[in-house]
């Protein structure tokens, strides 16, 4: 028997109806070991000796792994072939040994680029060992990841309340948001002019031409600066007499762009499609795992993360032969076109993202895939056929004009294009990011030298400079990769952990830079400008793949970087918390306070008027207060405009005819329905809150009704008939059945999430364990959400009933029970609650925390009062502890070599610094 180790159970299931019954494949769900999530599981001090943990949810697998084993000959491992799937080979590997599961087995490595019989058939036939330089670049970018996280963070927190660091890489994407915001609000608009002329020829076509020159002089697009200026020009034009000077016409080629790579996918996606970035690599995923065809799962796109252009001679001939079935043979070039890739690692340039057959339509596969999954195939495939077209042939013509006022001569210029064969034209044209007018593209009419021509209008405009545009999605993936931040598997992560902590916001898809991002960069920028310097951190992605070429040493890197950044570090450790918060006054001035309109101090308190405001810090994060507190309390948000601080009417709900209102809340924004006078005495206006990453200014009168209306009954499920509800909660967009919580991924609108889908979702999320529950303890019985706070819940405590939500505990009155209560009664009581200045009773703090995984010094928040209650009963060993058996956490110096096992840390463990597969 040959045990075959893959990422994801959907493909084990496909690759085993390949392999036939001498294979069993078994799916490792992704990595199954990590750094443990506190201090110390990298050690600068002892040649960077790393301590993994397995996970708690992998234990299970790596078992039936190690018993699948005790009857086969070889184990193959196929996770997939880029750096991370290297990781998670080596990484079961070393487990198994440590489990002495291995004995006189033969290992293998395979690798393959798409889920066809085929490809995975030829696989097997060509294994190699692990890749050691892709486990060590792996290696290294985690600790650098770790070292970062577990050292910044806490400097952060301590210098910066409520701060928190973006991360390494994230820190840099977020200086490009953020630096493009200063530009925009530095920038002075400059006033400059324009002439169009709209001439005719003699057999009456017309044309625009513009004025490019006076006098001898070339006239530059910001030159008539002036509406005198432009006043005196227009004269001049209306007075002359047109000619034609000089027509030159030059033909030109246009080649088609190369097949996909992850960037280039995610940034014609984001603009052809609307899609986010990790959205796109989802449905991208979903694509390379396949679908059913003739009663056999088969891949539809080969790997999607890579930064390689070439694509295999097979798919070059399928695709050469397609072009000449759809289009014609004057569509195929005479010779193939071939594709470099300019990697700076060679062994992680795959394949170019292409569909595993270009027989395969997208008209044909439209009924097989849900709408975006055919849309991404349909952009796919598209690319991938153009990238084989013919070129376009054009002509560009070129038109100067004299146009003869007395004395003077003003020189007029005409261009335009024609398409003489449009080539792959035909099929594609690349998406921009900018939708500025393109003159080239329009056709001129017929001209000679010599020729006369008419006025028929004389355009005069005025115009202002504009500050460079806020990044697209699209076009900060693009920018990243122009600076070499960031590899093709972590673009998409990027953009989400800078979405999902809040330091970004993503509106009319622009990418706008939130204050806490702003603070947090402001910091880096001024203590830390090395580590958010575009260049350093593309060298240090350059050593990384340098690392995976075995080039150079791992370690050799890490000691470079740890020497110079630990040394950063111990000096600011003296510096107070005022003086980080006045070079941050400076350096954010002009966001922080705008110009005033009469032209006065803009740091001038407005309420008592003899004050400076200034930058302070507090348990929230940074705001604005006045230099005169505690006698005077005026305080605002970093951003003087904030949207959430009116409300505003969207509309009219066409039900009830009642005001739909957004307003701002001691929780945030908020939607309500009518006001309080609306309803009976005693019922509260019906309440929704606004979803994360989205502003107040993000919602309009249709998205607030739909809001308005969550949770919603999406249907039965078809095994207990009880209902499947969609909603909105504290962490995001969920489906609900009975006591199982599944979060929609993003992109899967809880608007009209299908049955389907949403029992899916269920099934998936009781797979991974014994609970869809949050917590480890009772979630209580679900009532719905509160606008503000989330999930409420209402639980039978050691006191008595009560209702619960974001931490917020109400006691049940004694007419009422858990079974009588509704949901607009325990809004009710936890707005009561917070409104005495209520938060989590002091019963239940301790119980609160026991209640999480272990992220948190439980006894560090735990009020005095509950200590009484504590020595009653022995306290619960921390879970870190209680599972660090389980957990057999190994120190590793190289992979080849594994240190005694450290002693299990009765420290719970901190909230970990992130890692993110792309």
């Amino acid at each position: 028997m040959n045990i075959v180790i893959v990422e994801s159970p959907a493909k084990a299931k496909t690759i085993n109806k390949y392999l036939g019954p001498s294979y069993e494949v078994l799916a490792s769900f992704g990595h199954v070991r990590d750094l443990p999530a506190k201090n110390g599981s990298v050690d600068p001090d002892a040649n960077f000796q790393m301590i993994w943990e397995v996970d708690p949810k992998a234990a299970g697998r790596l078992n039936d792994i190690a018993r699948a084993l005790k009857g086969a000959d070889r184990l193959i491992l196929a996770t997939d072939p880029d750096r991370e799937g290297e990781a998670i080979s080596w990484h079961v590997l070393e487990v198994l040994k440590e489990k002495r599961a291995l004995k006189d087995h033969k290992i293998e490595r395979v690798v393959f680029n798409a889920i066809t019989k085929q490809a995975v058939s030829e696989a097997m036939k060509h294994p190699r060992q692990i890749d050691g330089a892709l486990v060590d670049a792996y290696m290294a970018r985690r600790a650098l990841d770790y070292l970062v996280g577990f050292t910044l963070s806490p400097v952060l927190w301590r210098k910066l309340p409520g701060a928190r660091s973006a991360g390494r890489v994230q820190s840099v994407a977020l200086r490009l948001v953020c630096d493009r915001e200063l530009e925009i609000e530095k920038f002075v608009p400059r006033e400059y002019w324009s002439l169009v002329a709209t001439l005719t020829t003699p057999r009456g076509e017309a044309f625009e031409a513009r004025l490019v020159g006076a006098d001898g002089k070339k006239i530059q697009r910001l030159d008539i600066g002036t509406g005198a200026e432009a006043e005196d020009f227009k004269k001049a034009i209306e007075a002359a007499n047109f000619t034609v000077s000089t027509v030159e016409a030059k033909p030109a080629r246009r080649n088609p762009q190369a097949p996909f790579t992850t960037s280039t996918l995610q940034q014609e996606a984001s603009r052809k499609l609307g899609f986010a970035p990790a959205h796109t690599m989802r449905i991208a995923q979903r694509l390379y795992e396949g679908i059913d065809i003739g009663g056999e799962t088969t891949g539809l796109i080969t790997y999607m993360r890579t930064d390689g252009v070439q694509i295999d001679n097979s798919a070059i001939t399928q695709a050469r032969k397609v072009i000449g079935e759809d289009y014609g043979n004057a569509y195929v070039p005479e010779a193939p076109r071939q594709y470099q890739t300019k990697a700076k690692n060679a062994q992680e340039a795959h394949e170019a993202i292409r569909p595993t057959d270009l027989s395969r339509r997208p008209s044909e596969m439209r009924r097989r895939l849900d709408t975006d999954q055919a849309k991404l195939y349909e952009l796919i495939w598209i690319r991938t056929i153009a990238s084989q077209m013919e070129s376009a042939e054009l002509e560009r013509t070129t038109v100067d004009i004299a146009a003869k006022a007395g004395a003077r001569v003003l020189d007029l210029r005409a261009t335009g294009q024609v398409v003489k064969f449009d080539g792959f034209l035909a099929l594609y044209q690349e998406g921009r990011d900018d939708d500025g007018d393109d003159e080239d593209a329009r056709r001129l009419p017929a001209m000679s030298e010599g020729e006369a021509l008419k006025r028929q209008d004389l355009s005069v405009t005025q115009h202002f400079t504009e500050p460079p545009p806020r990044f697209s999605e699209a076009s900060l993936v693009k920018r990243m990769e122009e600076l070499g931040i960031g590899r093709p598997s972590t673009y998409a992560s990027i953009l989400q952990v800078l979405k999902d902590r809040g330091y970004v916001k993503l509106e009319k898809k622009r990418l706008y830079g939130e204050d806490k991002g702003r603070v947090v960069i402001a910091f880096l920028e001024n203590f830390f400008a090395r580590y958010v310097e575009y260049d350093f951190t593309a060298d240090l992605e350059g050593q990384l793949d340098r690392i995976s070429n075995n080039e150079i040493s791992w370690q050799q890197v890490l000691k470079d970087f740890w020497g110079d950044f630990i040394g950063a570090v111990n000096e600011i450790k003296d510096l107070r918390v005022t003086q980080v918060l006045d070079a941050l006054d400076d350096m954010l001035g002009p966001h922080i306070y705008a110009p005033r309109e009469d032209g006065g101090d803009p740091r001038q308190c407005p309420s008592c008027g003899t004050g400076k405001l200034n930058l302070k810090a507090g348990k929230f994060g940074a705001f604005v207060g006045c230099s005169n507190y505690p006698e005077c309390r005026y305080t605002r948000p970093l951003a003087a405009d904030s949207e959430a601080s009116a409300d505003r009417i969207l509309g009219q709900d066409p039900e009830t005819g009642l005001d739909v209102v957004v307003k701002a809340g001691r929780f945030g924004p908020y939607i309500q329905l009518g006001e309080p006078k609306n309803y009976a005495e005693g019922e509260k206006p019906k309440r929704a809150g606004i979803p994360k990453n989205m502003s107040p200014g993000d919602i309009d009168l249709d998205l607030a009704l739909k809001l308005l209306s969550l949770p919603r009954e999406i249907g039965k499920h078809p095994e207990t008939g009880e209902p499947i509800t969609a909603g909105l909660g504290r962490f995001g967009p969920f489906v609900r059945h009975e006591k199982t919580y599944a979060s929609l991924e993003a992109g899967d609108e809880v608007f009209d999430v299908g049955l389907n889908r949403a029992v899916t979702l269920i099934a998936e999320k009781i797979a991974k364990g014994p609970s869809g529950r949050r917590f480890g303890a009772d979630p209580g019985k679900p009532l719905g959400d509160h606008p503000t706070l989330g999930g409420v819940a209402v639980k039978n405590g050691r006191y008595g009933a009560y209702v619960t939500a974001g931490g917020v505990n109400a006691t049940i009155p004694s007419d009422q029970t858990m079974d009588t209560i509704t949901l607009p009664d325990a809004i009710a009581l936890i707005d009561e609650r917070v409104a005495k200045g209520g938060g989590k009773p002091k019963r239940g703090a301790k119980k609160a925390k026991a209640e999480k995984p272990a992220k948190a010094n439980a006894a560090a928040t735990t009020p005095k009062p509950a200590k009484k209650a504590a020595a009653k009963k022995p306290a619960a060993k921390p879970k870190s502890d209680a599972v660090s058996k389980a957990r057999a956490p190994v120190a590793v110096t190289a992979k080849t070599s594994l240190a005694k096992p450290a002693a299990a840390s009765k420290t719970p463990a901190k909230k970990s610094a992130g890692k993110a597969r792309g």
